[in-house]
């Protein structure tokens, strides 16, 4: 069954500032019905052939991200299996000297450990609290280009590192129907008593909170040494923005997986091809 999350931007983290706009954002369903207004554009950049595999997609959704990638940046590294696509491009253009004088700043310990072997030069946001550029996957996109993200457990450094980007472009093979849920991370501690605040916060909602559980039954750790809780609506939320502040006023909420405003584009790989949606 579809959800629908109806979005009230906060303040813009990006290049675009839509204060006052009024969202929908699925969650959870088979597909994604996609309108775009005019402020939207919209570039089909290439075709494809007709048989490609998943990962073939995500490779061309990052190439094309990383021709934002100028030398002398500072990059935000994201997290996840497009992501890591992105990361060994840019790894190559280093080692080519096509690209130089790039400095990566990873989301998660995995991020930084591909970097690492693959020359990337890396730093923090201690030492670089102003990036030029995050480049990152989805989980999933509206058509405002708000985004769910999280399901890969990183999500507490991908949003600090790419609320501090200028630019945050965003790759994905294909919009929408991941079928899955929208993540908040809690403190380990007494994590019970937050996953029933947060079922009860969307009672109306239909919403069931689940504790994320890793390949061996036991409870996710994060790099941050936190849980996950996983939510799963039935019915609408009517403001996203609000619950997003409701759900981090919970002590022990380290932080949720909606991300509002703060895309500047988004790539797309699908079967026909691919292309850029942007505000």
């Amino acid at each position: 069954m579809a959800t629908t999350l109806s979005l009230l931007s906060p303040t813009s983290l990006s290049s675009v500032n839509h204060r006052n706009a009024t969202r929908r954002l699925n969650l959870g369903s088979s597909y994604l019905n996609l309108r775009y207004p005019s402020k939207f554009v919209i570039k089909a950049l290439s075709t494809p052939p007709s048989v490609l595999t998943q990962d073939d997609l995500k490779k061309l959704a990052a190439d094309k991200a990383v021709e934002y990638v100028k030398s002398g940046m500072v990059l935000g590294l994201g997290t996840g299996s497009t992501a890591a696509f992105v990361v060994a491009k840019i790894g190559e253009l280093i080692k080519s000297g096509e690209l130089t004088n790039i400095v990566g700043v990873p989301t998660s310990k995995r991020t930084q450990e591909q970097a690492a072997s693959l020359n990337v030069p890396l730093s923090t946001l201690d030492a670089h609290p102003h990036l030029d550029l995050a480049i990152d996957g989805a989980d999933e996109v509206d058509p405002d280009l708000d985004l769910v993200k999280g399901r890969g457990g990183a999500l507490l450094r991908e949003k600090m590192v790419e609320a501090a980007s200028d630019k945050f472009v965003v790759v994905v093979d294909g919009l929408g129907g991941s079928g899955l849920a929208m993540p908040v991370e809690v403190v380990q501690f007494c994590w019970k008593y937050n996953l029933v605040r947060l079922q009860e916060l969307f009672k109306e909602e239909g919403c069931e909170a689940k504790l994320r559980l890793d390949g061996d039954g036991k409870p996710y750790v994060t790099d941050n040494m936190n849980y996950i809780v996983d939510l799963y609506f039935k019915t609408p939320i009517k403001d996203s923005a609000a619950a997003g502040k409701e759900i981090a006023a919970f002590e022990g909420v380290v932080e949720h997986g909606l991300f509002l405003d703060m895309t500047t584009a988004v790539i797309i790989a699908g079967g026909d091809g691919v292309s850029i949606k942007s505000k």
